[in-house]
């Protein structure tokens, strides 16, 4: 039974949105008497208050806590192993879910009713949390569990762009043919790996989605929260779909182990302009590319939020990079395969494609996919 609790499309504005974990007239009737489970973070809050908090606070039987990538707190690396642990605050006990357990197993959830998923998610594909949304639908659906989702603003929801994935080439930066940026809540997110039957054995999850308020994707909403310790401001938010590919290069730093993560990049090998900058161990990147290594490259930490917004998704950077690499030869490796979810992108580059030819060979699965999205909307589009 697939059940749906949906808003109506109202003017907005960011500052009157209401996320979905703030309408607990909705769903705490729901979790009453139940034995809960919570796939939560840092960002599951509601207001100054962190959900987990709320809910136990309201006499609601949390079971146990399931974190993603960069764990409960959120102050993981990227691709560090999170370990299980306990909540000092409220004797919960947080099983991990990144790492070699990313899906939850029959024994985490014997003594769970139902599941809740509120996480802030960032909008690209390459993006984890949805990655661990679609293991979570794939356990309740095989445990017979119902999954509960709580709804948040996409901050880059507002355009649907960048290559769509071949699922030949899927992992755990990409699971599903979708584009880099596919414009979707975590809530329409779920309905379509729920309606397309994308799950394991084409199974399919109980689910309920408790929607925002105020929302539509034309809403330009600023997180209130960072989703991950390398995304600190809305720059980096509306950056990262377009520097991310920088991860699958052997010689460009995004800027990782800086006060401007996802917001500059260079490399020891570009011409050294006047801008330069040298990643070092900090927290949330402990281990950075090119520790220690003087990298010569751009600064965009100073484009205005509107030009950000206005640019959304593009290659320009990566061309950029690539026409600056000293060794074009070694410039790409096997991670950009995952991230561009195929490799007719890295092949594009390096046959000297513009950006706006390249962009021509993606249209017609753009359009292919905008059809497929259209069908689980729960807020007015931005079309």
């Amino acid at each position: 039974m697939i059940s749906l609790c949906v808003c109506f499309f109202l003017p907005t504005q960011a500052s009157d949105v209401i996320v979905g974990a703030a309408r607990m007239d909705q769903y705490l009737p729901i979790l009453k008497g139940k034995n809960v489970g919570l796939v939560i973070n840092q960002t599951s809050t509601i207001g100054n208050t962190h959900l987990l908090d709320s809910l136990v606070s309201l006499g609601i039987k949390v079971n146990a806590v399931f974190a993603p990538e960069h764990g409960f707190r959120g102050t993981a690396d990227a691709g560090e192993h999170v370990k299980n642990g306990i909540d000092t605050k409220t004797n919960t006990p947080i099983i991990s879910l990144y790492g070699d357990h990313k899906k939850p197993n029959a024994d985490d959830l014997k003594n769970i009713d139902i599941l809740v998923f509120d996480i802030q998610d960032a909008g690209a594909r390459f993006y984890t949390y949805i990655s661990t949304l679609h293991y979570v639908m794939e356990a309740c659906a095989e445990q017979y569990k119902p999954l509960l989702v709580l709804d948040r603003p996409n901050p880059n929801g507002y355009y649907v762009d960048g290559p769509v994935l071949d699922t030949t080439y899927h992992s755990f930066v990409g699971m599903h043919p979708v584009p880099v940026v596919h414009g979707m809540t975590v809530g329409e997110y779920s309905k379509m790996l729920n309606g397309e039957r994308w799950l394991n054995n084409k199974i399919q999850c109980s689910l309920t989605v408790i929607t925002c308020l105020h929302y539509t994707h034309k809403t330009g909403y600023s997180l209130p929260i960072k989703p991950s310790p390398n995304l600190p401001n809305m720059n980096a938010i509306y950056l990262y779909p377009s520097l991310c590919f920088f991860e699958g290069t052997n010689a460009v730093s995004l800027g990782r182990g800086t006060d401007k993560p996802f917001q500059i990049y260079g490399s020891p090998n570009f011409p050294k302009i006047s801008f330069s900058f040298t990643p070092t161990s900090k927290p949330g990147a402990s281990k950075p590319f090119l520790q220690d290594q003087l990298c010569y490259g751009y600064d965009l930490s100073g484009i205005p939020i509107d030009s950000l917004r206005k640019q959304k998704f593009t290659l320009k950077y990566l061309l950029n990079a690539y026409a600056c690499s000293g060794d074009k030869a070694n410039f790409f490796n096997s991670f950009f395969t995952k991230l561009a979810g195929s490799t007719i992108l890295e092949e594009q580059i390096k046959k000297g494609m513009t950006e706006k030819a390249i962009r021509k060979t993606w249209q017609d699965s753009i359009h292919a996919f905008k059809s497929i999205r259209k069908k689980y909307l729960l807020y007015k589009d931005f079309e």
